[in-house]
């Protein structure tokens, strides 16, 4: 019975610092670019787009603000359905088993 106990522990130190890294996972940010750097777009850890830069030569000095806008919003919005979809096929894959709470998949 010790052995469980000690198990449990485990497991709960893994969870929090599973939980400690998703956490980070937020504040970091990666800048991809294209175009030799015209166009860039700044996600953090969990892939959520936080920031686009579009050249203004491409579009217009009034138009990338709003482009760089809209950008964010659509890479988002398709960065929820995925999650969404993912959620749907773990539950398959999982016979609807509920995850202990902070236990997110796919990582």
């Amino acid at each position: 019975m010790k052995n469980f106990a000690q198990m449990m522990k485990q497991a709960q130190d893994m969870q929090g610092r599973m939980q400690e890294m998703q956490d980070s996972l937020a504040d970091l940010e990666v800048t991809g670019s294209s175009g030799g750097g015209m166009v860039e777009v700044v996600l953090n850890g969990k892939g959520e787009a936080r920031r686009v830069h579009v050249d203004p030569s491409l579009v217009g000095e009034a138009d990338a603000a709003m482009l760089e806008d809209l950008i964010v919003a659509a890479i988002n919005d398709a960065r929820t359905k995925v999650d969404e979809v993912a959620r749907e096929k773990m539950s398959e894959l999982t016979g609807g088993l509920e995850l202990p709470p902070g236990i997110q998949l796919p990582f």
